[in-house]
């Protein structure tokens, strides 16, 4: 017996049909490298995918499928950048429409090298399928560069707004400490000029005519009668009666009706006193005429 060292013909035909195959991927894979390498600086970084992909597709299992699936993920890549694109513009837009200091001495976003590489890679009818995969990176990885600065610009943008929403916050609120200062001090000098004799006077001739009707004759009696009571002190007090304020009311807390500041305010006690003579006696002058009558009312 021999031994039977020599390949079979079968054998030796699949063996001439695989290496060829091979060899052949790999020596394009060298060329293409070679060749966009000299060719153009952009394409270089796309040469070692690319012979990668010359290898696979040599391969005997590659298939249609699998540049199918390079141009799916090259144009996901492209509607990653373009939103990256879009986003850039938003947030250049923002900046702008805000006119805040975001602590940044640059607040612009570089989208050359993005626009460059989704431009080469947007021509996928043209562009050799083996070159894709690189030119996908180089999108991919400028996206990923737009995207960061966008999110950073985006933060101090938020961090600008709240600090100007947060001051103007403040100074509403110190604008209304102010007016609310102002207006308890108007009304604290309206109270002490309505507390003086003249005050009190004027505040009950406006109140007897806008309330009442009654004009000048019937005010006449009414200052007559509130002078005899209580010379218009509103902190007129009868030891002996009771009676208290401008009124002369008996006793004093009645007035509480008005208001319940009746013991410190001649308007609140004004108030209650041209009630008690309308319902009493119909006018001033008809309770100015009880008075003189009985020396009461």
């Amino acid at each position: 017996m021999h031994s039977d060292q020599s390949p079979t013909p079968a054998r030796r035909s699949r063996r001439r049909f695989f290496v060829p195959a091979v060899a052949t991927g790999a020596a394009l894979g060298v060329l293409l490298t070679t060749g966009l390498t000299l060719a153009s600086p952009a394409l270089a970084a796309a040469a070692p995918l690319a012979a990668s992909a010359i290898a696979a597709a040599a391969a005997p299992e590659a298939t249609a499928d699998s540049f199918r699936e390079i141009r799916v993920d090259a144009q996901g890549s492209l509607l990653a950048a373009r939103v990256a694109l879009s986003d850039a513009a938003s947030i250049a837009t923002d900046i702008a429409a805000a006119g805040l200091d975001l602590g940044l001495a640059d607040t612009s976003v570089d989208t050359t090298d993005l626009e460059q590489a989704a431009d080469q890679l947007s021509k996928l009818e043209v562009v050799p399928v083996l070159l894709v995969p690189g030119l996908a990176a180089d999108v991919t990885d400028a996206t990923e560069t737009v995207k960061a600065r966008v999110t950073e610009l985006r933060e101090h943008l938020v961090a600008a707004k709240e600090k100007k929403a947060a001051e103007e916050a403040a100074a509403a609120a110190a604008a209304a400490a102010a007016a609310e200062a102002q207006r308890q001090a108007e009304a604290a000098a309206a109270l002490a000029a309505a507390n003086t004799p003249e005050g009190a006077k004027a505040t009950a001739r406006q109140m007897a005519a806008s309330q009442y009707g009654w004009g000048d004759d019937q005010f006449s009696c009414l200052e007559s009668l509130w002078t005899k009571e209580s010379g218009w002190n509103y902190q007129a007090y009868n030891s002996g009666s009771g009676a208290t304020g401008i009124p002369q009311s008996l006793p004093g807390n009645k007035m509480a009706s008005a208001g319940a500041d009746w013991q410190t305010n001649a308007a609140t006690q004004i108030a209650w006193g041209l009630g008690y003579i309308a319902g009493s006696y119909g006018t001033p002058c008809a309770a100015w005429g009880h008075s003189q009558a009985t020396d009461w009312y």
